[in-house]
């Protein structure tokens, strides 16, 4: 090998380090595109059965049953927000009953002990108090301000970016799949076309399930709501069952909600007799539920719509988590679905392939 081969080498391996390292920077600049294209292909795969549903049953033309889904969509995220305005007024008024000026009182008392305290030390608590130039945060309010108007901003920005790609995912079905087929090496493009199908069917079914999911853990917490009496069942209930999209760690959130919601829900009564008693049952109720989820529900949606064995499921959102955290307990199971088919499509005649896609 001789020096000008050699210095080639080199520099080729140069030019493929720094080739990767713009490559990751453009993506880590346009992360936010990125999530919004996600984002849109989650809720088009969403939407595929009632687009299908609109335009073969009822015989709607195609970008009217795409409207008409994105409108129903747009429904169901407005009814969501305003659900929860009751229970935030609610939670309001039940804390407005605590005892203000006993709080107070004790907080007054707290204050004086610590002025006392100091002063015996020779720290005058309220000359310091005084010398603090209070006007100077003052100016920190317009920063705040501006951070956000900022935050709603980006989520308006977000929220209309992602109805318009998914707007044109839904319109035109092929419009993803295209743009994944110009990445796909040539001559490979018919069996990875294949795999797509096969991945935006269990996809689709994967995340119809997840509805599944929550709506018989929704119905669950509100009949355990409603028969011990708490304020805005049915609010809390559509709350805890959503963070069960959340695996494993969403039930745990879901259950401190619960718990605290179901307390000062009875704000005013006798605490042994009333509060803590109810709080009990219903966090009884709540677990019952939750196996229900874990060992009846979960596993028989799971293992039909993926085509996955509950103990793949589990060791896969596992993995996800340890790997990528909360992100990648969510995305663990539609990455894994998606991945098995690839190798199914491209390594067939594998060992280890073959036992974990038999089923697809």
């Amino acid at each position: 090998m001789n020096s000008k081969t050699l210095a080639n080498g080199i520099l080729r391996a140069l030019g493929i380090v720094v080739g990767i390292f713009l490559l990751g920077y453009f993506l880590f600049t346009i992360q936010s595109v990125i999530v919004y294209i996600i984002i849109a292909g989650i809720l088009s795969l969403i939407a595929r059965p009632i687009i299908l549903f609109l335009r073969k049953r009822l015989k709607f033309p195609n970008t009217l049953a795409v409207v008409f889904t994105m409108v129903l969509m747009l429904g169901f995220l407005t009814g969501l927000i305003l659900m929860f305005i009751p229970l935030i007024t609610e939670q309001g008024k039940s804390l407005s009953l605590l005892e203000v000026d006993k709080l107070q009182a004790n907080i007054q008392k707290v204050f004086n002990e610590i002025t006392a305290y100091f002063s015996t030390k020779g720290i005058d608590v309220l000359g310091v108090l005084k010398n603090i130039d209070i006007a100077s945060h003052f100016k920190e309010i317009p920063d705040f301000l501006n951070s956000v108007l900022g935050t709603l901003g980006s989520l308006s920005i977000g929220l209309f970016s992602v109805l318009f790609i998914s707007f044109f995912f839904m319109k035109d079905k092929q419009l993803l799949k295209n743009g994944v087929m110009t990445m796909v090496p040539k001559g490979n493009e018919n069996r990875f076309s294949k795999s797509l199908e096969t991945i935006n069917d269990l996809l689709s079914r994967y995340f119809i399930g997840l509805l599944f999911q929550i709506t018989i853990l929704f119905v669950l917490y509100t009949i355990i709501l409603l028969i011990f009496g708490i304020d805005n069942a049915v609010v809390i209930a559509f709350l805890c069952a959503l963070l069960n999209l959340i695996p494993y760690v969403g039930p745990l959130i879901g259950a401190v909600i619960m718990f605290i919601l179901s307390m000062t829900s009875n704000i005013g009564q006798d605490f042994q007799t009333e509060i803590l008693p109810t709080t009990i049952y219903v966090m009884i109720g709540y677990f019952i539920a939750q196996l229900v989820d874990n060992f009846a529900s979960q596993p028989i949606i799971f293992s039909k719509t993926t085509k996955s064995h509950p103990l793949e499921i589990f060791l896969t959102i596992v993995i996800g988590g340890l790997l990528f955290g909360v992100v990648g307990m969510i995305t663990a199971v539609p990455m894994y679905t998606a991945l098995k088919v690839i190798l199914k499509e491209f390594l067939a005649d594998n060992k280890i392939v073959k036992s974990i896609t038999k089923n697809i």
